[in-house]
């Protein structure tokens, strides 16, 4: 079969199916993807559309209009493999200003292509178009894409699937079959209008009402018993789950019933494998885990579940999401068989962790190392060219003059990195750093410290407001980083899914209470630490991660749990070009959109 005809018969699976349904016929057989590795060695450009629409979407006995992509919730998986070039043409069809980040994509030397809105990318407005180009370098596994303005990533997502290079394995046994699985979070009302109000009066947002699963609530829902994910699978299968973490604002903890989860990869980086009952996972990251069906028919049903792993003292979405694992029956009969209706077939549960165990995280997390080995070589920075600490939490904006609001104490929810709350400019920052007109724009002057130091998990600061800003930190190219993220016990102590756009890094250390810049480095993995491009700041903890600034461009970071990040936790890295021709960013694209 021609590399063409095995593009056609990708895109008819995930054509064939109404859009609410689309989710439970991706299933990529390992047999198809070793014919697409085998035919032809040569890079492919993979194109796609994406139509940028409103759609209804029936949820929970509610119907709403929500953004999407060519109708579908969630959106389209795009295929790609390592090396290939990929063109998306993104029209907006929808009344909002939208704009796509291919998050986790390395994006060398095309950070036009990167997506954020108002720091690489004036976004697509209504009516208007721009087709993003970049290229698949040196990565492989489960990626995702998502709107990046405003809320609406809560209903435009989608898998990004990225195949191994053309004839080479996996460096683990390969899968039966493999299926995408994204989390997601479901409201009643209209997102926009939920987050417009949390920043009109400076409060907490509504929570959500129900976690999914492939756009799907299940039957722990009411009213939802039809809306179910339902894995069918066979006896002494193996399966591969393509776990992604769409939610916007809570860490999941996710696990099948009286099934175990081999976890080998996370963020498109292979790690040595390691079996889990359940697993935890941050808004952002993504994990390819392989789960192994039993050797016969079992007569059961599984739940699979996810439910939120939390230390705020506000309120959250404290539900579960369930979908539905079965087995396919090799006898099926008509009278009181297995699968009869006459039959009553036993449903198992899981046992998932407590909601605020965070010694549970930390010992998930611990076990997440790089393979390291000859072929996938762990490259950690030895030696680091500038050192920075970060910390990260929530604080307070004072209240307007006879404003009212719904923050602590009378004043308004704020969020910071080194006590700055960062404000989105009107320009896109890259665009004006590339033409030489920033001023007024960003200022070159993040600290690389916080400016007044304190007990950073300790008693709070009698002040615990925040300052504005648009800064952003210069990095020469090739400048190795050392950053350590702290979080802070300001407003309550909690974990922070921090994001760095353009780049993978390496988890060197963590640990819980104030990092301790004599003790703490000592103790650091520099063999074979995880690589990833988002990473959970304990709650009351620190994290150290290390990278290399070999990637021009101006690069987001921010955290993942959309509300933190719509307070102003988030901040830019801005990376010089370098001397050589092939170090320096490329002029913007001519449809590259403006402000």
């Amino acid at each position: 079969m021609k590399e063409a005809e095995l593009e056609l018969h990708f895109a008819m699976a995930f054509s064939s199916a109404a859009p609410s349904d689309r989710f439970l016929v991706v299933v990529v057989t390992v047999a198809v993807m070793l014919l697409l590795a085998a035919v032809g060695a040569e890079a492919e450009t993979r194109r796609y559309q994406f139509d940028v629409q409103m759609t209804s979407v029936t949820r929970l006995c509610g119907t709403k209009s929500i953004v999407t992509v060519n109708g579908q919730y969630p959106g389209p998986t795009l295929f790609a493999r390592e090396g290939d070039h990929v063109e998306v043409n993104v029209v907006n069809h929808s009344p909002y200003n939208m704009s796509i980040h291919w998050h986790g994509v390395r994006q060398l030397f095309s950070a036009w292509a990167d997506g954020p809105s108002y720091i690489t990318q004036c976004p697509i407005q209504p009516g208007q178009s721009y087709t993003y180009r970049f290229q698949i370098v040196g990565q492989r596994g489960t990626l995702w894409w998502h709107a990046h303005i405003s809320w609406l990533r809560a209903t435009v997502h989608g898998p990004i699937v990225i195949l191994p290079p053309a004839g080479v394995p996996y460096p683990f046994p390969a899968p039966d079959e493999e299926v995408p699985v994204i989390f997601g979070e479901w409201w009643r009302n209209d997102t926009e209008a939920v987050i417009a109000e949390a920043l009109r009066t400076g409060g907490g947002p509504n929570i959500s009402d129900a976690y999914t699963i492939n756009g799907l609530p299940g039957p722990l829902y009411n009213c939802s018993a039809q809306d179910t994910f339902r894995l069918k699978v066979k006896p002494g299968k193996t399966y591969m789950l393509r776990l992604i973490n769409a939610a916007l604002n809570d860490e999941l903890f996710f696990s099948i019933a009286n099934h175990t989860l081999t976890v080998v990869d996370v963020d498109a980086v292979y790690v040595k494998p390691f079996t889990v009952d359940t697993l935890v996972i941050a808004p952002g990251q993504t994990s390819n885990v392989i789960l192994a069906a039993k050797p016969s028919y079992s007569g059961a049903r599984y739940l699979m579940e996810a439910r939120p792993y939390t230390n705020t003292q506000g309120t959250f979405d404290n539900t579960t999401v369930a979908g539905i694992l079965e087995y396919d029956d090799p006898c099926p009969t008509t009278t009181g068989g297995p699968t009869s209706s006459s039959s009553v077939v036993p449903v198992f549960a899981p046992d998932l962790p407590q909601i605020n165990d965070t010694s549970f995280v930390a010992n998930y997390t611990a076990k997440l190392r790089s393979l390291a080995s000859a072929e996938y070589p762990a490259a950690v920075p030895q030696k680091v060219d500038r050192r920075f600490f970060f910390t990260v939490g929530l604080g307070t904006h004072p209240c307007a003059v006879n404003g009212t609001c719904q923050g602590p104490n009378g004043s308004r929810f704020a969020a910071s990195i080194n006590n700055v709350s960062f404000v989105l400019p009107t320009k896109a920052i890259l665009q004006s750093h590339f033409t030489g007109k920033s001023r007024g724009v960003y200022a070159s002057n993040f600290p690389s410290f916080p400016l007044m130091p304190f007990n950073y998990t300790g008693t709070p600061p009698n002040n615990t407001n925040v300052m504005n800003g648009t800064k952003v930190v210069v990095l020469p190219f090739g400048t190795t980083v050392e950053l350590v993220m702290q979080d802070t016990s300001i407003l309550g102590a909690e974990s922070h899914p921090l994001h760095l756009h353009g780049y993978n890094f390496f988890v060197v250390g963590q640990g819980f209470g104030n990092f301790d810049p004599a003790n703490d480095p000592a103790k650091f993995n520099l063999v074979d630490p995880v690589e990833r491009n988002t990473v959970g700041v304990p709650a009351g903890g620190w994290v150290a991660i290390r990278f290399r600034a070999d990637n021009p461009g101006v690069w987001f970071m921010h955290c993942h749990l959309e509300v933190h990040m719509s307070w102003g936790l988030k901040m830019a890295w801005l990376v010089l070009d370098g001397k050589l021709p092939n170090q320096k960013l490329p002029p913007p694209p001519s449809d590259l959109p403006q402000c």
